[in-house]
């Protein structure tokens, strides 16, 4: 069982940014230890480089995102206009992942790793089903924290 759990609508204060050394930003290309998926990493990519639109198209038309405190946004254009209004201030720091394949032939990923605004990080978990053409069915993306980290992050 994992030593964290999923948060909801807190107000927190949060740490400075930690850096994940096994992250690496080269040339606009990212490794993710554990993953060699080429759209799971142009997502990384994307998103940090705010284009929303590469981003959204890396879903199937009728593929779903499902953010923290959001409701399902299902297609293409519904996600680019999410991203653009939601992740103007977020960059993405995955740190590494595992592959597997369900019994149907989808894609299955999970990333773990952080997320970084002007005035946070946070650990985050994304949740990725693929297709067999390789684009996004699916992807859940969840904040996660420690007890601890909880209790610290309380605000007064």
């Amino acid at each position: 069982m994992s030593p964290y759990i999923e948060t909801c609508c807190l107000k927190v204060r949060c740490s400075p940014i930690i850096y994940m050394k096994t992250t690496k930003f080269t040339a606009e290309k990212l490794e993710i230890a554990g993953i060699t998926e080429a759209t799971i990493l142009r997502y990384f990519e994307t998103l940090n480089a705010g284009d929303w639109g590469a981003t959204a198209v890396l879903f199937a038309e009728d593929g779903v995102m499902h953010p923290p405190f959001a409701s399902g946004i299902v297609g293409t254009d519904a996600i680019a206009a999410y991203l653009q209004q939601e992740a103007q201030d977020i960059k993405a720091y995955p740190h590494q992942g595992i592959t597997g394949t369900s019994a149907t032939g989808e894609i299955q990923i999970q990333v773990t790793g952080k997320a970084q605004t002007s005035w946070c990080s946070v650990n985050m978990l994304w949740l990725f089903i693929l297709n067999q053409q390789r684009q996004i069915l699916y992807t859940k993306i969840k904040l996660l924290a420690s007890p601890q980290e909880l209790l610290a992050l309380r605000s007064d």
